[in-house]
């Protein structure tokens, strides 16, 4: 029996050489997933799994020109974003997108600031922030990504909770201690956590795009947004006890 189709997902994001982050890690956990990856590249960046150097942004223009040539060619429905070089510049691409597909439905994985310790985005606006939540289907900010994406708020949970009014929010819990981390979704006025033992050496470069690009692949499948949610969660888990480095390895699932 031939298998079925694979549904085409898109991410648009920055080149990673080490193939840890970015859009090479999307394509490998698309692929491990059971989705099929098209990408566009929106920077190229000078880095390994321990340090960043610097980064080369890609223009606009060229960023819309990679994107047409999909755009005429593959029919997909959900899309992943990570690094871009500024947000006015990102409102104005997805504007554009959603002009060429309106049914588009996007998860924006908001990468402020490098692993390394390089900041993208020092500061934020709430304006443009409202603005930009108000088209995304959900958001992956990790605790400190939270904080810098809504600030003047007493803590994360507060953050979250105030720009889930504009879109859903999945505040990614790794960055805590205890013995379990938990990530919580919160989306029209509820919430919903989901909990894995925390690893002793479970540290790895570009987990965040790894979960996100998880949780986009099990949209694309057909799973409402709790279950996409855990998706991404399980998968992210066996990322992260897959080896003791900094460079997980990702299964066929």
């Amino acid at each position: 029996m031939p298998q079925p189709p694979r549904p085409y997902v898109l991410s648009i994001a920055g080149f990673d050489p080490s193939a840890g982050a970015g859009l090479l890690a999307d394509v490998k956990t698309f692929e491990a997933s059971g989705v099929y990856g098209l990408g566009v590249c929106t920077a190229l960046t000078v880095q390994n799994d321990v340090a960043f150097e610097r980064v080369r942004w890609v223009p606009a223009d060229e960023i819309r020109e990679q994107l047409r040539v999909l755009l005429a060619r593959f029919a997909f429905d959900f899309v992943k974003i990570g690094l871009v070089e500024s947000l006015p510049q990102l409102l104005e691409l997805v504007g554009w997108l959603k002009g060429q597909r309106p049914r588009l439905q996007l998860v924006w994985d908001p990468v402020l600031k490098a692993s390394a310790g390089y900041e993208f985005h020092r500061s934020t606006d709430h304006q443009l922030m409202k603005a930009l939540c108000a088209e995304m289907a959900l958001v992956t900010p990790n605790k400190p990504e939270m904080l810098r994406m809504w600030p003047g708020e007493a803590n994360e949970t507060i953050a979250a909770q105030v720009l889930s009014a504009y879109c859903p929010v999945l505040l990614k819990g790794g960055h805590d201690e205890g013995e379990l981390a938990t990530d919580v979704l919160y989306a029209r006025g509820e919430w919903h956590s989901f909990s894995r033992p925390r690893l002793p050496h479970g540290e790895k470069h570009g987990s965040g795009c790894v979960l996100s690009a998880a949780l986009l692949a099990g949209l694309a499948k057909g799973e409402n947004l709790v279950e996409a949610c855990w998706t991404g969660k399980e998968y992210v888990s066996a990322f992260l006890a897959s080896n003791d480095s900094l460079l997980g390895y990702h299964s066929i699932r």
